[in-house]
């Protein structure tokens, strides 16, 4: 038995050490062994390469704006670790989470002298959170994201009311496979039987995996671009504005709080499934509910500008679908200003397209690491990039504090890359803009 959060959280973490074993035998037999709490919940399923995380707080925020009790199962956390279970986007706390590793801990104990060895780090928190929604809480619906692929993701042991892949791009090669169809294919392991898949796939190869994926599980399909159109897309201060066409129910004006164009896909997913819910469900979702849940969503990381005088703004991006994006919008949002990236990124990633982006935007750019066993090497990244004004950083710590101390108000300071990095530095960050009074 563990008495103290922190003997919980370490507990947990060096779970680590078993690295990732895809399949779902584990999980079941966890789950048999709890009375199957994964059914007693309605869930939709979301997975994809990018935008999982948007997605899930664009439908949370909607089904919550109508009143509803909405849990999320996320990946990886931000600020805080009991951020991943979190109901209405507040975390669980300490003391819940020290309760349910202590109702997990003998299970993987037992299942530790199986042939099927011991879980994962994420498959504790995956039955955690199962065990959490199940008996612990009185949530309404339960949004759960996948963590890595979808086909052997410890989440797929769900049946959800639908599912929705957001997009695909080559990341995790290692694992799911070195082109866009092997990777759709890992990715539509999501879709179940007769249950709705919604998806804003556009890679053409990828697509026709996931639409025979579907016609093989009998599930109906929506499209982006096919039963579904953004349009009139314009980009606003802190957010966007588009409409959303599908069948004959036009939606005109939706804004998010969020910003990038990319921002609106993720935004028609969680719209559309909305829908769903309303017309084939018990769920009722108003129109008022799905423009008012859009504006109010909010998601760390996600090009979130923490200081206007100077700029400062991290963004987890952290393949090359992520860092295209952040391109885009620093492009178009910051012509004639000086950029100053900062970047680091996990080994396992496919680094040559991300930095030759960077390096294409970036008036000075600094790589660093951090403490993490995948985590690259400052210097490993430097030799990759062909920028005229790089360098390589120690202790990043030290260096933003000064950096952000000579920053000029026209400079713009981003800092992106491994959302695990993005994790350490964005409560280091908040605090230096805070101590130096910068507006935020």
């Amino acid at each position: 038995m563990f008495t103290t959060y922190n003997e919980a959280l370490e507990w947990i973490h060096g779970r680590l050490r078993l690295g990732i074993k895809p399949g779902l035998k584990r999980m079941e037999w966890m789950m048999e062994k709890l009375g199957h709490p994964e059914t007693k919940v309605p869930t939709v399923h979301i997975g994809g390469t990018n935008g999982k995380g948007s997605t899930v707080t664009f439908l949370r925020s909607i089904l919550q704006a109508e009143g509803y009790r909405v849990g999320t199962f996320t990946s990886p956390y931000i600020e805080h670790f009991n951020e991943r279970i979190s109901i209405n986007g507040v975390p669980i706390r300490d003391e819940e989470i020290l309760a349910l590793t202590n109702v997990i801990r003998p299970l993987a104990d037992e299942l530790e002298l199986t042939e099927l060895g011991g879980p994962t780090e994420f498959e504790v928190i995956t039955a955690m959170s199962f065990y959490y929604f199940a008996h612990c809480s009185d949530v309404d619906v339960v949004l759960y994201e996948v963590g890595l692929g979808g086909r052997f993701d410890s989440t797929n042991i769900i049946q959800p009311l639908a599912s929705i892949i957001t997009n695909i791009g080559l990341d995790h090669t290692n694992i799911l496979g070195n082109s866009y169809e092997e990777i759709a294919f890992e990715k539509a392991g999501i879709i179940k039987p007769s249950t709705p898949i919604f998806t804003a796939v556009k890679h053409p190869g990828a697509l026709n995996v996931i639409e025979a994926q579907a016609s093989d599980k009998n599930a109906t399909i929506f499209r982006m671009n096919h039963e579904f159109f953004i349009s009139g897309h314009q980009s606003l201060m802190n957010g966007e504005l588009f409409s959303l066409s599908y069948g004959n129910q036009p939606m005109k004006g939706l804004e998010v709080g969020m910003i990038g164009e990319h921002q609106t896909e993720n935004a028609s997913l969680a719209v559309m499934a909305a829908q769903y819910l309303n017309q084939a469900t018990a769920f009722k979702i108003s129109d008022n509910a799905i423009r008012k849940g859009l504006k109010n969503a909010y998601w760390p990381a996600r090009f979130e500008v923490l200081s206007e005088n100077p700029t400062v703004i991290i963004d987890g991006a952290h393949n090359d679908e992520g860092i295209t994006a952040l391109v885009k919008e620093v492009s178009s949002r910051f012509t004639n200003k000086p950029i100053h990236i900062v970047f680091a990124a996990l080994k396992d990633k496919k680094l040559d397209g991300m930095i030759s982006q960077l390096d294409l935007i970036a008036d000075k750019i600094s790589f660093v690491s951090f403490d993490f066993p995948r985590a690259s090497a400052a210097e490993d990244l430097l030799k990759i990039s062909s920028s005229q004004n790089k360098l390589a950083v120690d202790d990043w710590k030290s260096y933003l504090q000064e950096e952000i101390a000579l920053l000029e108000p026209n400079d713009v300071l981003i800092v992106t890359g491994s959302l695990y990095f993005i994790s350490e530095v964005k409560p280091h960050l908040c605090k230096i803009l805070k101590n130096d009074k910068i507006s935020l």
